[in-house]
């Protein structure tokens, strides 16, 4: 099975099954001398663990991350990282009735098709447990930011058919985590919670949208074509599972902007360098960053695991079947995923950061060649 990595130059690798012993991740190519630990990575975890609210699926996960490599006495050391988050809550057995009778909407017919086999329990790898994985690695890249200025923020910005108004950067730092929604207005959150709840008492699901934003992007990165920038976030955005649409900028309302009125004339900053007098492009033009803060939206379909009947086919006894899925499901899937487009945006940025120069690669603090640091190890003191 190929597709399991992801970065040119910050390669994030991954393994592990929604019911397997446990998930994994190697980092490879995070510069030394980063200051790193467990509780770093744990932080971002507990975000996008399950069981946080009522509108969570109820599985019972600690998402307790393990690092056994890549650092030494708290500083990253220039090798691989890797970290481990072990299975604590798997329960398989009410995925029995699904071995060769798909659920609608689901991989397992695809993944059956394509390998002759899946692992079954939970949705295998095709389940969205798989982006914890996702959230350990986007944690490293987000310490790495920092040390830059760059800053990542998102918040539930639809779901169904409430809308949130539009909201600050400031506003989605202060209140996108005040509630279990992650929607950064909270009059518009107790709407959607309402929503949910409404779906989920009819055992059914909803989907919605995340609107994403990062702050202190320098301009200059990407690569035309198929390495532009926004070609590259598009594949990290589109790889969470149950996204159907990503945009930035405007977006899809670009198709109703003249090219008069999208057109931004260009002016001399306080600085005397050209910026474009707004910022309906998302601060992406020609696939390459301007400087200016990059936004955009993501789209998620509704849940497909829901408790309502449904019909299927078991190709092994030849049966057309009416199925209930029962077990642990997320009744709507963007108020979890917040942190999961968090670490692919920082994934994202921190690659193209890497592979453009404006940080070294080898080590953070860019003094090649020089080896008494501060964070170098010290002869252990045995007395």
């Amino acid at each position: 099975m190929n597709g399991n990595r992801f970065g040119r130059l910050f390669q994030v690798t991954t393994y592990g099954e929604s019911h397997g012993d446990a998930m994994g991740v190697t980092v490879s190519g995070c510069p030394a001398g980063l200051e790193l630990d467990e509780d770093d990575v744990q932080a971002e975890l507990d975000r996008r663990k399950p069981g946080q609210s009522m509108i969570t699926t109820s599985r019972g996960e600690p998402d307790a991350v393990v690092i056994n490599s890549g650092v030494q006495d708290g500083y990253t050391t220039g090798t691989p990282i890797g970290m481990v988050i072990e299975n604590k809550d798997a329960r398989s057995g009410k995925y029995e009735p699904y071995v060769t009778a798909p659920r609608p909407s689901h991989g397992d017919f695809t993944y059956s098709a394509k390998f002759g086999t899946r692992n079954w329990g939970g949705g295998g790898r095709s389940s969205a447990r798989e982006t914890v994985n996702w959230v350990a690695a986007g944690a490293v890249a987000k310490k790495l930011l920092e040390t830059q200025d760059v800053q990542v923020k998102a918040h539930v910005n639809q779901i169904g058919d409430i809308e949130a108004p539009a909201v600050s950067f400031e506003e989605m730092l202060e209140h996108t985590e005040e509630n279990e929604v992650r929607c950064a207005d909270p009059e518009t959150a107790e709407e959607m919670r309402d929503l949910i709840d409404e779906y989920q008492t009819e055992g059914d699901s909803i989907g919605g949208s995340i609107y994403f934003e990062a702050r202190g992007v320098p301009r200059g990165l990407g690569a035309p074509r198929f390495d532009s920038f926004p070609s590259r976030l598009g594949q990290a955005m589109m790889s969470i599972p149950a996204t159907t649409a990503f945009e930035f900028g405007l977006g899809t309302e670009a198709r109703e902007w003249t090219g008069k009125d999208r057109n931004e004339d260009w002016e001399f900053d306080e600085n005397g360098d050209p910026v474009p007098e707004g910022n309906k492009h998302g601060g992406l033009q020609g696939g390459i960053t301007t400087g200016q803060p990059i936004y955009g939206e993501v789209t998620w379909h509704a849940p497909t695991s829901i408790p309502k009947e449904q019909k299927t086919v078991d190709w092994e006894t030849g049966e057309e079947k009416d199925i209930q899925v029962v077990g642990r499901h997320d009744p709507v899937l963007p108020p979890r995923a917040v942190p999961v487009v968090e670490a692919m945006l920082n994934l994202t940025i921190l690659d193209f950061m890497l592979l453009s120069g404006r940080m070294n690669p080898d080590r953070l603090d860019d003094q090649p060649g020089e080896y008494d640091t501060e964070y170098h190890p010290s002869i252990p003191d045995n007395e």
